[in-house]
């Protein structure tokens, strides 16, 4: 089985990315982008990120995952400690996350230091969830095989019917991460793969060295 994909192409025409335009922080810098991609049509999720770890057996993995905030000190997403990517970020928290908002041709790749937020900030985004989600939370051992679909459809009836009229409390093993980081990297598309690649890189002194790299 074979399909030779040699025919896609496609010209990138919609911006630009110089020097003289760009923000002298990254995190200001996502921030202007990010504003842009919600104000444009074609992008149903701005916020849905690609997490990189390298897992227990050496590999590295992605998955999309949806970034909840994003502040001075960097992009805050929600998961199970326990989950495969909650281990691996134990072990090694030098993660990757990236966006991609094709609608504006435009991507972000961003290295840095995952770390768990405070308790009392998990507990205040777990409790702005819908019962629904906060129920899944609980009753979902992510990343750990099951038996079938029906198993944990019955489990998520049987703790609907034990919380019913009850408040729902955070599990311990789930909660947010701050991804603190050390590289971003803003790419543009433009026209004959020419494409505009910014990259900011912390300094000792924190400031962000920024430099141009070819495409």
């Amino acid at each position: 089985m074979q399909k030779d994909l040699s025919n896609y192409r496609k010209s990138y025409e919609k911006s630009e990315l110089t020097e003289d335009s760009i923000k002298e922080n990254p995190l200001e810098q996502f921030q202007k982008w990010f504003y842009e991609v919600e104000g444009s049509d074609g992008v149903d999720e701005a916020n849905a990120m690609t997490v990189s770890t390298i897992g227990l057996d050496g590999f590295p993995k992605n998955r999309v995952v949806l970034m909840k905030k994003y502040t001075h000190e960097g992009f805050i997403f929600y998961t199970n400690y326990n989950s495969e990517k909650g281990r691996a970020i134990a072990k090694n928290p030098s993660v990757c996350l990236s966006f991609f908002w094709p609608n504006m041709e435009r991507q972000v790749i961003i290295k840095g230091t995952a770390e768990k937020i405070a308790e009392n900030l998990s507990d205040g985004y777990f409790e702005s969830r819908p019962v629904g989600s906060q129920l899944g939370a609980v009753v979902s051992n992510q990343s750990e095989v099951v038996p079938s679909r029906e198993v944990l459809e019955k489990a998520l009836k049987d703790l609907e019917k034990a919380y019913e009229g009850k408040e729902v409390e955070r599990p311990a093993h789930w909660g947010g991460y701050l991804v603190r980081p050390i590289s971003m990297e803003f790419w543009q598309g433009r026209p004959n793969r020419l494409h505009d690649r910014i990259r900011y890189t912390l300094q000792e002194d924190y400031d962000w060295k920024i430099e141009r790299l070819a495409p």
